[in-house]
């Protein structure tokens, strides 16, 4: 593969560790497993809206999905509390500990490097900065700022557009399929990191790289 000359990485998941939002939900009374439920709730709802022609914030659609999940649950005592314990927690995450290094490595070897989250680009300062990798970015860009959610093909046009580059001089780096899918079909290269050792869904383009860990990805491209 040719070197790109811009990174992209996605953020939540990707970047950000998403494990301990179940211990904040057990804090709320609900069901540790519903974490994975309410984040697979919120894609899917900005995915509809993203097809339908809309473009509706992150942390709205977050905040109604997370209510009438909790709802469901019979969750009691007061919810607004409990919505704002978790979108708050959902601020304040942690990096993957392959994360640093690996971003390390790719500027030392001189990429470029961008974020593009469906999220909000504060929240990932926010991230990167408590991770001490801030400086290592170019930019921080959310879909907010685009005509619509990752994976429809604006999303990653918007982020070649905003770095001036073409999308084949683009690599996406995501642990979404979805996400890789998306920036395939909009010319990028990809990379996919596995560190669960899914199985890659057969429906998805497949990616063009795949590695177990970030630190994998210098000396693949390097290679």
């Amino acid at each position: 593969m040719a070197e790109p000359l811009l990174i992209v990485f996605d953020v939540n998941e990707t970047l950000s560790d998403m494990a301990p939002l179940g211990e904040v939900f057990a804090q709320t009374g609900a069901p540790r497993g519903l974490a994975k439920l309410w984040f697979a709730t919120l894609l899917r709802d900005g995915f509809a809206l993203t097809a339908s022609g809309d473009n509706e914030a992150f942390a709205a659609i977050g905040k109604d999905a997370l209510r009438a999940l909790l709802e469901a649950e019979g969750v009691s005592g007061n919810l607004d509390t409990a919505v704002e314990r978790v979108m708050a927690a959902m601020q304040n995450l942690s990096l993957h500990p392959d994360v640093p290094a690996g971003v390390r490595a790719l500027a030392a070897a001189g990429h470029r490097l961008t974020t593009l989250t469906n999220g909000a680009a504060a929240n990932t300062d926010r991230l990167l900065v408590a991770g001490g990798i801030r400086d290592k970015f170019e930019l921080l860009l959310s879909v907010e700022d685009a005509p619509a959610w990752k994976p429809a093909k604006a999303a990653y046009l918007y982020a070649g557009a905003s770095a001036g580059v073409d999308p084949s001089g683009m690599l996406l780096v995501a642990v979404h399929p979805w996400d890789i899918h998306g920036a395939a079909r909009a010319g990028l290269q990809t990379a996919w990191i596995n560190r669960t050792g899914a199985r890659y869904p057969s429906y998805f383009r497949a990616p063009d790289i795949t590695v177990a860990a970030l630190t994998e990805l210098p000396p693949a491209l390097a290679a």
